[in-house]
């Protein structure tokens, strides 16, 4: 099949997409609110990216456990699939900062998060020969344009249409028509889903509707897995594009509530930590401290010696400390000492 440019020649402008596209808008309005709640954004960012960073690997089928994933992010090495899963972390971190400071989502940009993502500087596909098949049958059920001459073309075509509003479709349909063109070029040679799905939220950033990068469809696409890659090719062939805005719209909504609830929960479960420090170390409490260990589930000497400006031993008698009065737990792996915001680590991993 030949790939059509951006914009899709179909009418988005029905009763039952455009309640649906409403309903996401609203529910991702009063995610961005929720988000506000919390001053120090890092601690969103970092902690809801572990999540997000195993979660959209394990679609790909690369596997690895919250607690492997914490203890990469506190350089403990564990596998090569745990650190491949950390360089999606490192992919979207950028790919947000770009964003940011840029205002813009380039091809050049894209291209910079899959390096990272893959570690490695291939760029582009350069070579013909790719195909999609079925895992199970090997049955061979798209093949992507295969000319670098026709991905740059489509890419530079994607590239205008996610930073130009020459449209009145409303962006979460855009949205979910951006997901569809990027996963139908398929423009790399690997990780192509993964990188799709940092697009995604890095263009809802990009369009004002959310400060930081929260918004991650993976937890959704991996609960309806099949239905994702049966809509993908469906609308391909039949031109259709209803039910995958309507698939699409329903993850935002979906995952929007969830994200919102988990959101609170951090926020609260911070504020009972504060009181606690507060009451039973009143000397020992600042708002710098209480931050750090939300910044991340697991924590070690090294990490608060930087982050509060403090010698290595007023660290280490600190982390004590809060382990005494049941806010962390120590652990030892090997010659490894870690501290554990159990609180915390319990509501990500969930």
């Amino acid at each position: 099949m030949v790939l059509s440019d951006l914009p899709i020649d179909y009418d988005f402008n029905q009763i039952d997409i455009l309640k649906k596209c409403n309903a996401a808008n609203r529910k991702l309005a009063e995610l961005k609110g929720i988000c506000q709640s919390i001053p120090n954004s890092e601690i969103l960012i970092n902690t809801l990216s572990l999540t997000e960073a195993k979660d959209s690997s394990q679609i790909e089928n690369i596997i690895t456990t919250y607690n492997d994933l914490c203890k990469q992010e506190i350089d403990i090495n564990i596998n090569s699939a745990t650190k491949e899963v950390r360089h999606y972390i490192d992919a979207l971190k950028h790919g947000y900062k770009l964003v940011k400071d840029n205002q813009l989502l380039i091809t050049r940009y894209i291209i910079e998060i899959n390096n990272i993502l893959q570690n490695n500087n291939s760029g582009l596909r350069n070579q013909s020969g790719t195909v999609l098949k079925n895992d199970r049958t090997g049955e061979i059920v798209y093949a992507p344009p295969q000319h670098i001459e026709q991905i740059r073309r489509l890419m530079k075509n994607f590239e205008t249409y996610i930073n130009e509003d020459n449209d009145d479709l409303d962006p979460l349909i855009k949205m979910a028509i951006l997901h569809h063109q990027f996963e139908s070029i398929h423009p790399f040679f690997d990780g192509n889903g993964r990188t799709g799905r940092i697009i995604n939220v890095l263009y809802l950033v990009l369009k004002g509707f959310l400060d930081i990068p929260v918004l991650y469809l993976s937890r959704y696409i991996i609960r309806n897995k099949d239905e994702y890659y049966a809509l993908l090719q469906s609308t391909r062939t039949t031109g259709d594009w209803k039910r995958w805005v309507m698939y699409m719209l329903e993850g935002v909504e979906q995952i929007a509530s969830q994200t919102i609830d988990q959101i609170v929960a951090i926020r609260d479960t911070h504020q009972l930590t504060k009181e606690i420090i507060k009451q039973q170390l009143p000397k020992l409490y600042s708002r710098k401290l209480v931050d750090s260990l939300f910044l991340h589930p697991y924590t070690k000497i090294e990490y608060l010696q930087v982050q509060l400006g403090i010698s290595r031993q007023t660290a280490s008698i600190r982390l004590g400390q809060l382990v005494d009065i049941g806010v962390l737990d120590k652990m030892v792996l090997g010659k490894h000492h870690y501290f554990i915001n159990k609180k915390l680590f319990s509501l990500l991993s969930d």
